[in-house]
């Protein structure tokens, strides 16, 4: 039973920090494209986002290798979950026609 409690666990431990380093990914993008400061702005983040998911999954998950396995499924997980949430969210609206203000 423990070994169950200690895979979801795991599971969980990677989706959060997949959720928080690409969601910090996508939120970087969009700050960093409208800043006088882009390349700092990726910079300090890619660190950032980097070190908390490097430390996660060394506190989290490295006491061996299976439970380390399953946070990197759950990292994937988040990959596609944070890839279709956003995709969503930047869908272009109906198309405007604009009008003609010849005068």
């Amino acid at each position: 039973m423990t070994d169950a409690l200690d895979f979801i666990s795991s599971l969980i431990a990677g989706l959060l920090l997949g959720a928080f380093f690409f969601g910090g990914l996508w939120w970087t993008v969009r700050k960093g494209l409208k800043s006088q400061r882009a390349a700092l702005w990726f910079f300090g983040s890619m660190l950032l986002r980097t070190g908390v998911v490097m430390l996660g999954f060394y506190w989290l998950l490295g006491d061996s290798w299976q439970r380390m396995l399953v946070g990197l499924l759950g990292f994937f997980i988040a990959r596609l979950l944070v890839t279709w949430l956003t995709r969503e969210a930047e869908q272009p609206g109906p198309l405007v026609q604009e009008a003609d203000h010849e005068s």
